[in-house]
């Protein structure tokens, strides 16, 4: 059989390496094995994490990230038994989609990346079952400086780095910019132990200038994880980030959170989470009422394919796009 050069969980007792990267993956002596392989299918098993509110907009924000890791862990420790490669939670997993309310209560909800307590736990959890993570959480970079942040720890357990969102939304319901300052990190793409990972989040999502940046950055799966309801916007669940993953030539995890959430009922958060591959077909979906674990396996080889075959990197033509970062 064929072996997956990416999983370096599937081949750590049989062969000796030196780093968990596929391109110093290469068992001593059988390196015409990982050349043939590397021509075949290589699959990510991707796994996606919607979960509804644990407790309630009452308990004190220290609470609620104490319920809602403890109501997590259970799916993170299947998706590791079950051989689940990248992982990736919700927006703002910890907590309730607080930004209805413009309730500074909430500040007590920020974490440092990577010294808080949450992501020193994934990264526990990511060495425990060589698991790439995306962790979602409210970031503190010092004392009223907060942003909608998302950390990335690689399979070792090591920190990658992380990125902030781009695009906060300002409208009824959605105050983001009262919590959260936009992000000023670009589009990073990550070099994980399985594929190259980038991470848009939620609002974000409306704005393909940056999936194209990610997938130009390298990207090959982008997840992006979100807290949106039923509406005005659900029809583009299923519309733009298809299109997105067509256009740029990877896959996407899209993961949404379920339920309602009092006092603010701004509206239904419907789930359906999914995987869209990279001609924009979904692939795998969740429902819209039931907290679940989505997992499925991503044929990393359509990415270079898909990209050969449409050629929209060789066909685009940034020299006349000046009108696209023209201030008005």
């Amino acid at each position: 059989p064929c072996i997956n050069p990416y999983n370096f969980q599937s081949l750590r007792n049989k062969f000796h390496y030196s780093k968990a990267r596929e391109d110093e993956c290469r068992p001593a002596g059988l390196a015409s094995t990982f050349d043939s392989c590397k021509e075949k299918k290589m699959k990510v098993r991707s796994g996606l994490i919607q979960m509804a509110l644990k407790g309630d907009t009452s308990m004190a924000p220290e609470e609620i990230t104490k319920i809602m890791i403890e109501a997590h862990i259970p799916y993170i420790e299947e998706a590791g038994e079950k051989g689940v490669q990248v992982l990736c939670m919700q927006e703002v997993f910890t907590q309730p989609y607080f930004c209805p309310s413009q309730d500074i209560k909430w500040y007590a909800a920020v974490e440092k990346i990577p010294e808080g307590p949450t992501t020193k736990l994934m990264q526990e959890y990511a060495k425990k079952y060589n698991m790439v993570i995306v962790v979602p959480i409210y970031e503190e970079e010092m004392t009223g400086v907060y942003y909608n942040t998302a950390a990335v720890i690689d399979a070792d357990g090591k920190y990658l780095g992380k990125y902030r969102k781009s695009h906060l939304p300002q409208v009824a319901g959605f105050y983001e910019k009262f919590f959260f300052k936009p992000g000023n990190l670009g589009y990073p793409v990550f070099e994980t132990a399985y594929c190259k990972l980038g991470v848009y989040i939620c609002y974000d999502r409306h704005f393909p200038e940056g999936w194209r940046a990610l997938a130009l950055n390298g990207a090959e799966y982008i997840v992006n994880p979100s807290a949106t309801v039923a509406g005005l916007s659900q029809y583009l669940w299923e519309l733009e980030q298809p299109a997105s993953a067509a256009a740029n030539g990877c896959y996407i995890g899209a993961i949404n959170r379920i339920g309602t959430e009092e006092p603010w009922n701004i509206g239904t958060f419907y789930g359906s989470s999914y995987i869209v591959n990279p001609r924009g077909k979904i692939e795998a979906q969740l429902d819209d009422k039931t907290d679940g674990l989505l997992i499925h396996d991503m044929d990393m080889d359509a990415v270079r394919e898909i990209r050969n075959l449409w050629q929209f990197f060789r066909d685009r033509r940034p020299e006349i796009y000046g009108d696209l970062t023209a201030l008005q």
